[in-house]
């Protein structure tokens, strides 16, 4: 199930989302042309857990700066780059289905803010469930995930469009948000069970920890941002 579109116009011209997006795709052009000789230099930019618990070697602290950005950067950086096309393409149409409304409810720099927070959440979470994993992770997922989760709680009941594929037919269908997001991160969370269960949480090409990780991040952010008077327009 592939989300398109939904009904709901935004109030100001969304921006960061698009820049976003933008952002994205030229990292995925910078690793096509960078190609298989390129592999090495931007995994040094992808999210390696166990990096993270390697002292920094040489005198301190001079050699702080250098263990920050091998290990601590990628938090930031893994967030655009992926895996191929479908990879970004996916994460983006997610993006741009849902992201538009949030922004606009947040505000242009707070949704900058929110986006880049629940994506490092998402990372930190998968690094806490396979601390060791020399796997690099990679992809936008967490952050958008995030952006899931604020959209469960904002607008449950909007209606949004989906295509299914079926066989070599795509069928179209409206859904309340709700139901198709309660399904996607039940799908996550039986994912990540799954991985725990066989004693692989960083197996199978999938960060579900990042997922569960990002989506429970923007909840909690948006229950936060409400506590706090949440509801004004930011900037």
């Amino acid at each position: 199930m592939i989300p398109i579109g939904k009904d709901r116009l935004t109030r100001s011209f969304p921006w960061v989302m698009w820049l976003l997006i933008l952002a994205n795709l030229g990292a995925f052009a910078w690793q096509v042309m960078l190609g298989a000789d390129g592999l090495e230099a931007w995994e040094r930019l992808a999210l390696v857990p166990a990096r993270l618990w390697r002292l920094p070697s040489g005198p301190w602290p001079e050699a702080i700066p250098a263990y920050l950005r091998s290990a601590w950067l990628p938090l930031l950086s893994s967030m655009f780059l992926h895996g191929g096309l479908l990879h970004v393409v996916g994460n983006l149409i997610s993006l741009r289905v849902f992201g538009d409304q949030i922004e606009d409810r947040l505000g242009h720099l707070r949704f900058l803010g929110f986006y880049l927070a629940c994506g490092v959440l998402a990372g930190l979470l998968h690094v806490a469930v396979a601390p060791l994993s020399t796997v690099p992770t990679i992809g936008a997922s967490g952050a958008i995930a995030g952006v899931l989760g604020a959209y469960l709680l904002l607008f449950p009941f909007e209606w949004v469009r989906f295509v299914v594929p079926i066989l070599v037919f795509p069928v179209m269908v409206r859904l309340p948000a709700f139901v198709y997001l309660l399904v996607w991160i039940a799908s996550q969370v039986l994912g990540g069970y799954r991985t725990l269960a066989d004693g692989q949480p960083a197996a199978g090409g999938i960060a579900f920890w990042a997922h569960i990780g990002g989506f429970v991040a923007g909840m909690a952010g948006i229950r936060r941002w409400r506590r706090a008077g949440g509801g004004r327009r930011g900037r």
